[in-house]
């Protein structure tokens, strides 16, 4: 029998997976679940209400981000004592889930995802045989399933982890005993340091850096080492030196994101620039 702490705040659910892997429907199950095991509400919050245009969203980089800010602030809104909140949303981004791990944090609240794991080509059966208004194109449901991040039982932003295959039931007993009765994790200094509003900069410190990322590796195809690459947002151009790989980039981006994170800018409008300025420095030196 599981026993819900009347002092804690009540938990966040990520759900994650491909398109059209059935996390919806896993939702609506496990909603119906803790609806028996917690006197207040349950709010399932879709990423797509009725009328959005996913492919429009999906297609712009910029659309993509305002929406995942728009989540993030749904969740933050109704993340109370009393309610249990769901995100039924594909999370395929994992510097997103850790964005919503830290609002958890700064709520003193416990979350835990759910992976519901599908084969590609089933994902793209099952997204056919939707309703026209719910259906990806092939195209734009091949490059979700190619940009799709897999949750980990190593990262701390995605534990709890339960997966769930296709044809497998959801433990729910297991999820309600991880919700209802894990501790919440600490705050650490990073949530402690900035108010809770504040988680916004840490949204677009993650998208803005792995913009850069994307427009370097781009533009570095068509370049040779003393060419300037503009990247979009920064009005400093990169030098470029030498080819870099992703890892080689990812590394820096995360070392710049640490230090940003305890050193925030007023303008977040140069983020782009800083991290540009950045890699200039630690790429030639």
């Amino acid at each position: 029998m599981l026993s819900v702490r009347s002092n804690c705040k009540m938990p966040l659910v990520m759900m994650c997976g491909f398109p059209a892997s059935g996390k919806t429907r896993r939702a609506a199950e496990l909603a119906e679940y803790l609806k028996t095991k917690t006197s207040g509400k349950v709010h399932v919050v879709e990423d797509h209400p009725d009328g959005t245009n996913r492919e429009e969203i999906y297609s712009d980089s910029h659309k993509e981000r305002e929406s995942r800010g728009n989540l993030k602030s749904h969740v933050q809104r109704l993340l109370t004592k009393e309610d249990v909140v769901i995100l039924d949303s594909m999370n395929y981004i994992k510097g997103f889930r850790y964005e919503l791990y830290c609002v958890t944090k700064s709520c003193r609240t416990p979350h835990c995802v759910i992976y519901c794991i599908t084969e590609e080509d089933t994902s793209k059966s099952w997204n056919t045989s939707r309703d026209e208004h719910l259906r990806y194109s092939d195209g734009l449901m091949a490059e979700l399933i190619q940009r799709f991040e897999c949750p980990s039982p190593n990262s701390r932003w995605d534990k709890p982890l339960f997966t769930v295959m296709q044809d497998k039931p959801l433990n729910l007993e297991d999820i309600g005993r991880a919700l209802f009765e894990q501790k919440a994790a600490p705050p650490n200094q990073s949530t402690q340091s900035q108010p809770l509003a504040s988680t916004n900069f840490l949204y677009q410190l993650d998208q803005s850096t792995q913009d850069v990322v994307s427009a370097i590796l781009t533009a570095q195809k068509t370049s040779v080492p003393g060419d300037q690459l503009k990247v979009p947002d920064a009005k400093e151009p990169l030098n470029f030196i030498r080819p870099v790989t992703l890892a080689e980039l990812q590394r820096h981006r995360r070392q710049f994101i640490t230090y940003s994170k305890s050193h925030p800018v007023s303008d977040r409008n140069k983020i782009a620039n800083l991290f540009v300025q950045y890699l200039n420095k630690t790429l030639n030196s």
